[in-house]
């Protein structure tokens, strides 16, 4: 049996700030607005790196 991990949602694009985004490739997301394309990264959770 796979486990599979959902997608982390941004709630706005790290470069221009508008909300228009949409998925991108398998592991990104673009910005309509900037039509820049960025993925998300989980770095570490609580507090430890």
């Amino acid at each position: 049996m796979s486990s599979v991990t959902p997608r982390a949602v941004p709630f706005y694009c790290p470069f221009c700030g508008e909300q228009e985004l949409r998925p991108g490739d398998p592991s990104g997301w673009r910005c309509e607005v900037c039509e820049r394309l960025f993925e998300l990264q989980l770095v570490a959770i609580g507090g430890e790196a």
